[in-house]
C-alpha cells in the first residue's frame, strides 16, 4: 500500500512531530510505503532531511503519479483522506482512517 502526503501538509500549521509520529506508525504498523507529492522535492527533502522527517519517507512524486491512498487538503483524487492539518488532536484519527481505506 502507497500512502501518499500532498507537500501542503508537511508546512505549519502541520505539528512537525506529528508528521513524524504519523507516518512511524503508519511505515511501522501498516507497512506502508510513504511518498510526499509535490512539484518542489529540494525544498521539501532540504527541510524533512536534517530534522528526521526523511525517516519514513520513502520517496518524492509529481502530483497525480502515484496511485495509493491520499492525505490531501483537498478533494483531488479517490481515495483521500481530507484534513487541513497534522496535530497531536487528530494523529490517532487520520490513522484509523487511513488504517480503515487500506481495507477497502
Amino acid at each position: 500500500m502507497i500512502l501518499i502526503i500532498k507537500d501542503e501538509l508537511v508546512n505549519p500549521p502541520t505539528w512537525f512531530t506529528s508528521f513524524r509520529d504519523l507516518t512511524l506508525i503508519c511505515s511501522m504498523r501498516l507497512h506502508t510505503d510513504i511518498v510526499i507529492e509535490s512539484e518542489d522535492f529540494d525544498l521539501y527533502y532540504n527541510w524533512l532531511k536534517p530534522r528526521g522527517g526523511m525517516d519514513f519517507v520513502d520517496d518524492f512524486v509529481p502530483p497525480g503519479i502515484e496511485e495509493g491512498i491520499r492525505l490531501d487538503t483537498e478533494l483531488n483524487y479517490d481515495p483521500s483522506i481530507i484534513t487541513d492539518r497534522i496535530v497531536p488532536e487528530n494523529t490517532h484519527q487520520l490513522y484509523s482512517r487511513i488504517q480503515f481505506a487500506a481495507t477497502l
